[in-house]
């Protein structure tokens, strides 16, 4: 729930600032940058923590790193999607769907016990997806839907 921080705290200091530099509470810009910071964050960790990363893939699913990569670029691709209000809707359905899809690997590497900061298997297990991995989930498409679909 760490990264939660990143979220929330980016969400109140634009709302904060707009309010005192604009005059006015912006929801839909506060909430969707606090978003896109939070993907910059996940999204440059993927080249940060890559073999990590690439032990939360499941083993049916071949060339880890390339996936790695991939996703990390999607993610960042997401941060300007969002704060882009043309496109912002679409981003927004897109990065639900892709949480929906990376959930699959997080319940995997849940499994497998991973931590992806050391790259072995040394990490909390299922205790961790019960506890933090699927209320953050939530979290996330709730937070993504309001701001980037239902606001805008």
């Amino acid at each position: 729930m760490k990264l939660l921080t990143i979220l929330f705290v980016t969400f109140a200091l634009a709302l904060i600032g707009i309010k005192i530099f604009q005059g006015d509470w912006n929801l839909v810009f506060s909430g969707n940058l606090g978003m896109a910071a939070f993907m910059l964050f996940t999204g440059f960790a993927h080249f940060k923590f890559q073999k990590g990363m690439a032990l939360m893939i499941p083993e049916f699913i071949p060339a880890k790193m390339f996936w790695v990569y991939f996703t990390g670029l999607i993610e960042i691709a997401a941060a300007i999607g969002l704060m882009t209000p043309s496109i912002r809707e679409l981003t927004s359905i897109l990065l639900i769907i892709f949480f929906v899809l990376i959930f699959i690997a997080n319940i995997d590497s849940s499994r497998k016990k991973v931590n992806l900061f050391k790259a072995d298997y040394s990490g909390p297990g299922m205790a961790y997806l019960y506890k933090e991995r699927i209320p953050m989930q939530i979290i996330l498409i709730a937070w993504t839907w309001f701001f980037g679909i239902y606001l805008n």
